[in-house]
């Protein structure tokens, strides 16, 4: 398999070059065109307790499988708008998505659920993230575009905009180093403003140039309102 990815950072295409007999995995609809020697078919990857597993992170239960039937070639979108990055699993690292990232994947890739604890509650994000792990090729995707932060003491990242990391780094939510006394908890504890990821070790973190949150807030005020007249 070979692949290409264009259009970055504002509207990234993945096209995968696929030989006969090798599959490919997708979220539904990520499909852009493929050529006529590929079957698309839909099912529960891994059985109903691996589909439910992806559903708590956020994702389709359902995975759309792409198999050649001779060489061809597939392109891959996102919903949103942004970047697409590649990454090779080797069996050693695994990475964490945050929901919504998870693009596609190759055959010896397992892409599951992981429960994040309180942290995940206190984060105002997703309680569960997306792992992936295994031997093969993974894509996810951002909002905007992906800056790639090679950790090797600790940083902190605002949970919004976190696409992924490896997992061979530890992480935690909590304050903004310095925070003022008095800080609205009730804020904090209901929406994660002012919280952030604190990673810590070696490995990379992945994060997007925008958050949808803070762009569906800027976009709020300028809504159509239905007036009524009566």
């Amino acid at each position: 398999m070979s692949f290409t990815i264009t259009q970055r950072p504002d509207f990234a295409l993945v096209t995968v070059n696929m030989k006969a007999g090798e599959k490919f995995y997708s979220e539904p609809g990520a499909m852009a065109t493929m050529t006529p020697n590929i079957e698309l078919t839909a099912s529960l990857k891994g059985g109903l307790m691996s589909s439910l597993s992806r559903g708590l992170g956020g994702e389709s239960l359902i995975i759309s499988t792409y198999e050649a039937k001779g060489d061809g070639e597939i392109t891959f979108a996102a919903g949103q708008p942004g970047d697409a990055v590649h990454y090779a699993l080797d069996g050693s690292v695994d990475i964490m998505l945050q929901r919504g990232a998870y693009l596609a994947n190759s055959e010896g890739v397992e892409v599951t659920s992981k429960w994040q604890g309180m942290r995940g509650f206190f984060s105002g994000e997703g309680l569960i993230l997306l792992k992936a792990h295994g031997n093969g090729d993974l894509f996810f995707n951002s909002y905007g575009a992906i800056i790639e932060i090679d950790v090797e003491e600790e940083v902190y990242v605002d949970t919004g905009f976190i696409v992924a990391f490896e997992s061979t780094l530890n992480y935690n939510v909590t304050t903004l180093p310095g925070a003022r006394p008095g800080t609205n908890w009730k804020s904090l504890f209901l929406g994660g403003e002012g919280l952030v990821c604190r990673f810590s070790g070696r490995g990379k973190v992945w994060i997007q140039t925008r958050q949808i949150a803070t762009y569906l807030n800027w976009v709020h005020p300028f809504r159509p309102v239905q007036r009524n007249n009566g």
